[in-house]
């Protein structure tokens, strides 16, 4: 049986996600569409999100032309860093839910990164 583009990134997705669950840390989710980019920090226990950000968000509308490019996708990062140290959260795995490690995923990780939050 031969997967398409969406079945081989969820089989992806989940095996990332099962490393993740042995180390019983907070996740650092990411999933994109050609127009939006989302990130969410999910619990240990994979059912409470403690913080969320995304493009949809009025603020980061404001902050940019376009939603669905770099500069989008790393004020995300910035937003769902600063929404985790609220929280009280400070280190996360990151979980690309099976996204190449390029563009819009790779610009939002590195601005979490550079607002503080550690992975």
């Amino acid at each position: 049986m031969k997967l398409d583009k969406k079945q081989n990134r969820q089989r992806r997705a989940r095996k990332v996600r099962a490393r993740i669950s042995e180390l019983a840390v907070n996740r650092l989710s990411v999933h994109r569409t050609p127009r939006h980019i989302y990130a969410q920090i999910i619990a240990p226990d994979g059912g409470t999100v403690v913080a969320a950000a995304s493009t949809l968000e009025q603020d980061v509308r404001k902050g940019t032309k376009s939603t669905g490019n770099i500069s989008a996708a790393a004020i995300v990062g910035a937003r769902i860093a600063e929404k985790a140290k609220a929280a009280g959260v400070d280190t996360v795995a990151f979980d690309r839910s099976g996204f190449r490690y390029h563009g819009r995923v790779k610009a939002l990780a590195d601005a979490a990164r550079e607002a503080g939050l550690k992975f």
